[in-house]
Order: C-alpha cells, then sequence, then structure tokens
C-alpha cells in the first residue's frame, strides 16, 4: 500500500513539474527539478513529449542535462532520437560534461558522422580524454574505466594530499580511494578516505599508503575484473597500462552494469539465442539471431527422429511404449537444464575453482541418481497399478532413472569441458542439452525394452 501512495506522490510530483515547464516558469521548474534525484530527473525527462523537452533544454544548461544523462541506459536507436532533437553544439557539450566513460558508452553507438561532428563541437580537452577512452575494445578494463579520479604522490603530505582531493573532489567519479601514484605516474599504492582524514597532517602519504594493490590492466576482461570486485567488495579498482601507469578506474556502478549485461547474454545463450535481443528489434531482426541455434537444433532433432525410426519394430510390438517417450525425454532435458544452469552460474561467479570441478561433477551426478530413483519408483508404482504391468513399470522407472542420472552428469561436464577449453559455457544452452539428452534417453529407453521385450509380449 506504500509503494502505492509513493508512486502516487511521485506521479503528481510530475504533473506539477510539467505544468510548471509548460507555463514557462523557469527558476519554479528549476527549483522543484534540482530538488529530484538524478534517477527521478531522468524519468521525468524520457515521459516527456518533443516539444516539452524542448523548452526544457531552453532551462537547463548541457552540463545540468549531462548530470542525469549519465543515469541513462537506452537503445542505441533512441539515444540517435534524442540528439536530433538538440542542438548539436548542445548535444556536444552535454555529452563532454558527462562521466567520459558513460559518454564513450553512448559515443560507441552513434553514426561515424555523429562522432565526428560531436567530438569536433566539444570542449578540445573533453574530446582529447573521450578519443582516449574510445581507442580501447569495449569489453575490457580500459573500455570500462573513467579517467575522472583523483590520484595523489607518495611525496606530498597528509595536509598538501587534503587540499589537493578538496580542488578535485568535483571532478573525480569517487573519492573513497585515494590513489598514490610515484614521480613517473606509476601505480605505488593506496589510501582509503578514512585512513588519510585520521592521518598525522605531516605525515607523508609514502609512509601511510598501502603498497600492496589490486589492479587491472587495461586488456583484462570485464568480466574477471567484475569477479576481482565482487571478491575483494572494492567500491573502486585502479587500471594501469603494461608500464604500470595509472590511466583509470573501473567504480562499483560500472560493475554493476557489466554484471547485469553479462547475466543477460547467459540467460540468452541458455535459451539457445547468441546474443540479447532488445525489445525495439523488429521480427526479422529477431529471427536471424535465433535462427543459427534453431537451425542447428533441427538437425539434432532428426537425429532423435531418425532413432524412432530404427525402434519402429519395437513400437509396433508394444504401441504402449509410446506414451511414455515424452516423460522420460522431457524429465531428462529438465534434469541436465538445472545442473546446466548450476555448473554455468558456478564458472561465471568464480565459485567453482579446478579442485572443486570433479566435486561438483560428484554432487550433481549423486543428485540425478537420487532424484531419477525417486521419479523412477513414482512412475513405476503408477504404472504398475494402471496397466497392471510391473515388467512395463520396471522399463519405465529404471529408463527414467538411467536418463536422468546421465542427464544431470551431461549437464554438468559438457560446461565445465568448455570452460577448460576457453569457450563461454553458457553457449552450451538449455535447448542443446535438451536435444542431447532426448538422444540419451531414447537409447536407453529402447534398449532397455528391446531387452525385456520377450516380457512385454
Amino acid at each position: 500500500m506504500a509503494d502505492v501512495i509513493e508512486k502516487t506522490e511521485m506521479e503528481l510530483e510530475y504533473e506539477a513539474l510539467l505544468a510548471r515547464l509548460r507555463e514557462g516558469e523557469m527558476d519554479a521548474f528549476r527549483e522543484a527539478f534540482f530538488d529530484l534525484h538524478t534517477y527521478e530527473q531522468s524519468e521525468f525527462y524520457l515521459e516527456l513529449e518533443e516539444e516539452d523537452r524542448q523548452k526544457m533544454y531552453h532551462f537547463l544548461s548541457p552540463e545540468e542535462v549531462a548530470e542525469f544523462f549519465d543515469s541513462l541506459e537506452l537503445e542505441p536507436e533512441e539515444y540517435d532520437a534524442l540528439f536530433e532533437e538538440m542542438d548539436a553544439r548542445y548535444a556536444a557539450s552535454m555529452l563532454g560534461a558527462m562521466q567520459y566513460d558513460n559518454a564513450v558508452d553512448i559515443l560507441n553507438e552513434v553514426t561515424k558522422e555523429k562522432l565526428t561532428s560531436f567530438l569536433t563541437l566539444m570542449d578540445r580537452a573533453d574530446a582529447q580524454e573521450i578519443r582516449k577512452l574510445m581507442n580501447y575494445e569495449e569489453d575490457t578494463a580500459g573500455g570500462i574505466m573513467t579517467t575522472e579520479f583523483v590520484s595523489v604522490t607518495s611525496l606530498m603530505t597528509v595536509r598538501e594530499a587534503m587540499r589537493h582531493l578538496k580542488q578535485m573532489a568535483l571532478d573525480s567519479e569517487t573519492i573513497y580511494y585515494v590513489f598514490v601514484v610515484d614521480p613517473d605516474r606509476k601505480l605505488a599504492g593506496i589510501l582509503s578516505l578514512r585512513e588519510l582524514i585520521i592521518a598525522d597532517d605531516d605525515a607523508y602519504i609514502g609512509d601511510i599508503m598501502v603498497e600492496r594493490v589490486v589492479s587491472a590492466r587495461v586488456s583484462d576482461d570485464q568480466e574477471e575484473v567484475a569477479q576481482i570486485m565482487r571478491d575483494y567488495d572494492f567500491l573502486a579498482m585502479p587500471v594501469v597500462d603494461y608500464q604500470d601507469h595509472l590511466v583509470g578506474i573501473i567504480t562499483a556502478d560500472d560493475i554493476m552494469d557489466v554484471m547485469a549485461e553479462e547475466a543477460h547474454e547467459d540467460y540468452s545463450r541458455l535459451a539457445g539465442m547468441s546474443e540479447i535481443e532488445p525489445a525495439s528489434d523488429s521480427s526479422f531482426s529477431t529471427a536471424k539471431k535465433r535462427l543459427p541455434w534453431l537451425i542447428g537444433l533441427t538437425f539434432m532433432g532428426m537425429i532423435t527422429a531418425a532413432m524412432l525410426t530404427t525402434f519402429e519394430d519395437t513400437l509396433a510390438q508394444v504401441a504402449v511404449l509410446g506414451a511414455f517417450i515424452p516423460i522420460i525425454g522431457g524429465m531428462a532435458g529438465n534434469s541436465g537444464t538445472q545442473s546446466l544452469a548450476v555448473a554455468v552460474r558456478g564458472i561465471a561467479t568464480g565459485e567453482i575453482k579446478d579442485t572443486s570441478k570433479i566435486k561438483l561433477a560428484l554432487r550433481e551426478m549423486g543428485s540425478g541418481l537420487i532424484t531419477g530413483l525417486v521419479c523412477g519408483l513414482i512412475i513405476f508404482g503408477i504404472i504398475t497399478l494402471l496397466y497392471d504391468s510391473s515388467i512395463l513399470g520396471i522399463i519405465v522407472g529404471v529408463s527414467l532413472l538411467i536418463a536422468m542420472t546421465l542427464a544431470t552428469l551431461l549437464g554438468t561436464l559438457i560446461p565445465l569441458l568448455m570452460s577448460r577449453l576457453n569457450i563461454d559455457p553458457a553457449v552450451a544452452s538449455g535447448p542443446f542439452i535438451t536435444t542431447a539428452n532426448d538422444i540419451i534417453s531414447l537409447l536407453v529407453y529402447f534398449s532397455l525394452a528391446n531387452a525385456f521385450m520377450s516380457y512385454l509380449l
């Protein structure tokens, strides 16, 4: 109930703000607008019609728009539409005032013509920093770092460092950590803001800093960096080049975006899709992304069909066997997919180390054996009662036991093997595992049926 009231109050606040905007009450609008959190500002901005946004550009400076533009996460075509509304010089100034890493993320999605135009029109110093960041690959530490940070030298006193920190704080993305460099700009140590505040004013930074610093190289994969920051509970992490010069930092908010992006990619692959599908994609574009997997799975499905043809005589003699194919195949597929999800998640989060892979495989196989045994006993009892045939119940029950055990083991081993070969384990998708398990379960089921055929007739 409280959430509903809060939402209603926010809607009323937006309506009042919109009224001030449309009536041209600039001072009243600015006062109310800046009382909002930047997230709320961005939500209000996106809800506006183009005509209202045009008025807003006259009420706010590019630097003020940049404050909430930093929190936007839109599709490329949505950014294009917003830039079309803005004066080119206004848009360039706004991008230059944004946090550089966020500006780079947006500029990587615009056309080359717009990119060139924006970089030409914006402040030269801002353009230089943005160009520097755009040289790094998108999925690397260099691609997600920001160059807006505070560093001090080891030769400074605490008093000098605090003075420097106050001067640079507004232009820095975070000041929770103070990074220490030597005279050659090489990373030498680190201090927390708390340690700096409580230190003696005349102490030298080099004497109180922590020299052992966990850092990332500019070429490190963003997923590996995210894992390190999560393991160490870092709010920020320094990034160095190949000569150990401090070139940027990665902040926690950027890592949250990386983790969300990687999770979306893994979910897409587990569902048999090669990449994330934005809601704005056309039907043709969506189909194009899905077809490679679906065509591959179609050919695997043909193997299943061919196996059924091979056992056609068995089905002809005991037609009731066909009724249990979906149960065995479905349960095996479900078990395999569950194990796949556990393995992929464990690999992605770093919970599964080389020493624990065998333990995981044995645990999952044991789990498959137990669940298969329980489900097998249940299906045995049901078939024996309904069909008055304990032999048929044994065949289906044992097939279910074996199929679920093997499927669970397969769902664990395939991603572990792919990880060993440095292939993204998420590509061992749910549909692939399900289809592979269909083949295994059919082979097990009909092999047992043929072995006990004389008892069924």
